[in-house]
């Protein structure tokens, strides 16, 4: 099954992105790139980080935070938001909140 649809940043009021744990390296690139420019005209950010080993939100969003953070002036605020593990699965989550600081 296939589904369209459009959605415009500017019509949300705190934009929400996924990466995957089994995502390589150049995906948290991309979505670093993405925050920062989404946070030029937002004031928060809110990412959920998922994977099938309980270290690998915090991983991901060691490496993420890293990446931004190397960027000059990218002035944002980090707030760890819930995680745990999916009832019935073998997936992990953690929300990471970013602001413009």
């Amino acid at each position: 099954m296939r589904l369209d649809y459009a959605v415009h940043v500017d019509t949300i009021d705190v934009p929400r992105f996924a990466v995957e744990a089994v995502e390589g390296i150049g995906k948290l690139f991309t979505l670093a790139t993405l925050v920062l420019n989404v946070l030029y005209t937002k004031e928060r950010v809110e990412v959920i980080f998922h994977g099938l080993n309980p270290e690998d939100p915090e991983r991901k969003i060691a490496a993420f935070r890293e990446i931004v953070d190397s960027a000059e002036g990218s002035g944002v605020a980090y707030e760890v938001g819930r995680g745990g593990r999916v009832p019935g699965s073998s997936s992990y989550f953690q929300w990471l909140h970013i602001t413009r600081s």
